[in-house]
Formats: C-alpha cells, sequence, structure tokens
C-alpha cells in the first residue's frame, strides 16, 4: 500500500512540472482579468461604488444585446453540432483504416489549423466571392450566389461562420481523437473481432462509448470559444465596408461599448454574461456524461 501510495505521488509531481509553468500565465491572462471584469461590472462607471445587477439590466434592455446573444447561439449551435458528427465520424473511418494513408489525411485536416483566426477568414472571404472564387459555378449553378454580398445576407452568416470556424478548428480536435481512440486496449478489438463484430459495431459499441468523455471535453470548450466569436464577423464587417452588424456577436457588442461609447462596466456585463452561459452549458455537459465521473 505504501508502495502503491508512493507510485501516485510521484506521478502527481510528473504531472505537476507540465502544469506550474502555465500557472503564472493563467493567472496574470486568465484569472486577474476575469475578477477585474467581475469588479468592473458589479460597479458604477460614475461613482465606482456597487450597483448590484444595474449594468447587467442596462445590457440586458440594449436593443442590440437579444439580436447579438440570438445570432451567436444559432451559430454555436450550427458549428458545435457539425464539429462533433463529422470529427467523430472521421477519426473513426481513419482509426478503422489505420495505415499511411489514414495519417497522411490527419495531416491534412490539420493543416488548415495552422492558418491563424484572421487568415483563414480571408481565405473564406476569397472563396466566398463568386468574381474570384475557384469554387465560382458551384456558387453561382448550385446556391444562386452571382455577388459577394449574398454571400454574406445576413441569413448565411451563421453557417458562413460556422464553416470557417470548422475548417480552421476541426483538424486539432481530430488528432486529439485519435489519440484517445489509441488509448483503447487493442486485445479488446480483438476480442469483439473473434465475437464476430464488424468495423461498424466496433466503433459504434466499443469506441464510441470509450471516448464519450473526450467528446464531452471537446464540446465544453467548442461552446465557450463559439460564444466568443469576434475574429470572423469583425472582418467581414470590415471587408463588406459595414454590410455586416458590427455588433453581429456579443463580443462585438462588448467591444463597442468598451472603445466607442468608453461603457467599460457594461461591456464587462456583456462579457461575465458569455462567462455564465458558458459555465451552465459546462455543467449541464459534466452533469449528463460522467465527465469527472471516477469509476472503480
Amino acid at each position: 500500500a505504501a508502495q502503491a501510495t508512493l507510485r501516485r505521488g510521484l506521478r502527481g509531481a510528473r504531472g505537476s512540472l507540465f502544469i506550474v509553468p502555465y500557472l503564472p500565465f493563467l493567472i496574470v491572462f486568465g484569472i486577474g482579468p476575469m475578477i477585474y471584469a467581475l469588479d468592473l461590472a458589479f460597479t458604477s462607471a460614475t461613482t465606482g461604488g456597487w450597483t448590484g445587477f444595474g449594468n447587467f439590466v442596462r445590457t440586458f434592455d440594449d436593443y442590440r444585446f437579444g439580436p447579438a446573444l440570438k445570432d451567436i447561439l444559432q451559430y454555436t449551435s450550427i458549428w458545435l453540432g457539425t464539429l462533433i458528427v463529422l470529427v467523430v465520424g472521421l477519426v473513426l473511418l481513419l482509426h478503422a483504416r489505420a495505415n499511411r494513408v489514414s495519417s497522411t489525411f490527419r495531416f491534412l485536416f490539420y493543416m488548415p489549423g495552422a492558418l491563424a483566426g484572421a487568415a483563414s477568414v480571408l481565405v473564406w472571404l476569397f472563396m466566398l466571392d463568386p468574381a474570384v472564387s475557384p469554387f465560382s459555378f458551384v456558387l453561382r449553378h448550385v446556391f444562386g450566389v452571382t455577388l459577394f454580398v449574398q454571400s454574406i445576407a445576413p441569413g448565411h452568416l451563421p453557417i458562413v461562420f460556422a464553416m470557417i470556424a470548422f475548417w480552421t478548428g476541426a483538424g486539432g480536435w481530430i488528432v486529439i481523437m485519435y489519440g484517445a481512440l489509441n488509448t483503447i486496449p487493442h486485445e479488446l478489438e480483438e476480442a469483439a473481432r473473434i465475437d464476430g463484430a464488424g468495423p461498424f459495431t466496433i466503433a459504434l459499441r466499443l469506441k464510441l462509448p470509450l471516448i464519450r468523455k473526450w467528446i464531452a471535453y471537446m464540446a465544453i470548450l467548442s461552446f465557450a470559444t463559439g460564444t466568443q466569436l469576434f475574429v470572423e464577423p469583425q472582418l467581414v464587417n470590415e471587408a463588406s465596408l459595414g454590410m455586416v452588424s458590427p455588433t453581429w456577436s456579443s463580443n462585438q457588442l462588448a467591444y463597442q461599448l468598451a472603445f466607442r461609447y468608453s461603457d467599460f462596466n457594461g461591456a464587462a456585463a456583456v462579457a461575465v454574461d458569455l462567462l455564465v452561459v458558458g459555465l451552465l452549458a459546462a455543467v449541464l455537459i459534466v452533469t449528463r456524461t460522467g465527465l469527472f465521473r471516477r469509476e472503480d
């Protein structure tokens, strides 16, 4: 028992070596700004005193708050659903045919993630413009889009931003999920094959349940990332000369409040709203999937 305790302690110490260097950055760039935002959200801009939920009520009554929140929830729903279904499906398919070809595909899927968010938006703006896009034939004859403004029509924006986010983020998650599948003991797959299970049954009945927690982890981080959407609508707004609302997303609204109207307290309230939405979603996913449940 003492030896087992000692081994667990050594494993914990080795794990701490990876965590400790990150802690100062987490405190300075994560926890510190969060505490400052909470302080701003609950204080008055004029007196500096406690104002309760006054900033939250004021921003909630802003005519731009509801549409921005609706836009971000529509975009996140499309992106998250697409991400989970396609990433899990692709990684199960690649793992079932683990060879040099699947390695090449994993690399190709990961490549778009090497582009920064701003660069990927510019690439997609090029591809969505029928005048210069290499896919202009598809845009014109399949989707009936003849002008760039039609591609970025308000009703299309949640889908457009979801495509951009999937293109840049799916590859990284495919690599992570593939690594999770590699932790499954090979003996389990062999036993399933001996029992007569085919590749589809093994993927659905064996592999999928064993990576359920990784899927939940992907959903939590992706939802939090989705609610923070800013770069894509901001760049599309500038590239289209204002044809997209500068407050299309909640993060853009917070940016406008802070840097156009100098309402940092209102901006902090919007940021805290997004934090609460992300935390509620995380709690729901954790409780439904048993992400942190320990298996004896």
